[in-house]
């Protein structure tokens, strides 16, 4: 049973015994003895699969379907959870909340509404193979009863930050997209994997959308590459939000990541997720 304690101190103040007791919770000395030495996961055999919204979605059912089908006899095998992105639409209000001035937190509120529209989307069309929309809430813990039960849960891979998102370091736009919630949620469940279903083969050292086509054979390819080597590359533009290579290197249980094109090539998925090297893994070194 809890003790309460009384410190010493002119008012005093009642604490209930523990190793945290009268601790800021901001030394670094004392955060390091916060470590665990292994880590609960909660979900080691779900999988998190995030399907790009401007890659994928935005492209319609020519890249959709095949993608669909996939993914319905993926979930036959493999435990998973679908998280969807925003895509054009987000960045078109993205567009307008910055021309009004609108700060990072609001404008985070005004696209997490694309990509939880996006999930409706998918939801509807897995519907009949087993595809139910859950929120952010206490459906979370209740992934791997979903898929033992044949449901193929899908969720929008905007992380709940709205107000509370976190200053941009440069610019205005909100750090932590659907890429963020994707591995922020991979991580914090013990994920089994988490992989990005992209338009490309993967990480290249430039968009190869944005350079011309004969410039395109002098990009550099990431087959495997660490997040602290890609930090120091400081590369102008990624396939992937950049917050992610900061996350990644202070990981719990996630060590990797794979970012696959599932748009030309959607049997890639089952290949991920039968752990496969299809496209671009970025791991932490340990």
């Amino acid at each position: 049973m809890a003790k309460l304690v009384k410190e010493g101190s002119e008012k005093g103040r009642l604490h209930i015994e523990s190793p945290l007791m009268g601790e800021s919770l901001v030394s670094k000395e004392f955060l390091k003895r916060t470590e665990a030495k292994e880590y609960f996961r909660m979900q080691p055999e779900i999988n998190v699969v995030k399907i790009g919204g401007q890659s994928i979605i935005d492209r319609g059912a020519t890249a959709v379907l095949p993608i669909v089908d996939v993914l319905v006899q993926a979930k036959e095998q493999y435990k998973i959870i679908l998280m969807t992105g925003g895509g054009s639409r987000a960045r078109h209000v993205y567009s307008i909340g910055i021309d009004l001035g609108m700060p990072t937190g609001v404008l985070s509120k005004l696209g997490d509404k694309v990509s939880w529209q996006n999930a409706e989307m998918m939801s509807v069309l897995l519907n009949k193979h087993g595809g139910v929309k859950i929120g952010h809430g206490d459906n979370l813990e209740q992934l791997t009863m979903f898929c033992r039960r044949g449901y193929l849960p899908i969720t929008y891979g905007i992380p709940p930050y709205g107000f509370f998102e976190h200053p941009a370091e440069i610019g205005s736009i909100p750090p932590h997209r659907t890429d963020c919630g994707a591995f922020l949620l991979a991580e914090n469940i013990g994920a089994r994997s988490l992989i990005y279903l992209k338009d490309e083969r993967g990480l290249f050292s430039n968009d190869p959308k944005k350079v011309a086509k004969a410039e395109r054979k002098k990009l550099r390819f990431f087959d495997r590459i660490s997040a602290r080597e890609l930090l120091e590359l400081d590369l102008d533009d990624l396939i992937i939000e950049r917050p992610i290579l900061t996350l990644l290197q202070r990981a719990k249980c996630l060590k990797e990541l794979q970012i696959i094109d599932a748009l030309h090539h959607p049997e890639h998925i089952l290949d991920a997720l039968e752990g496969k090297h299809v496209g671009t893994i970025i791991y932490k070194e340990e």
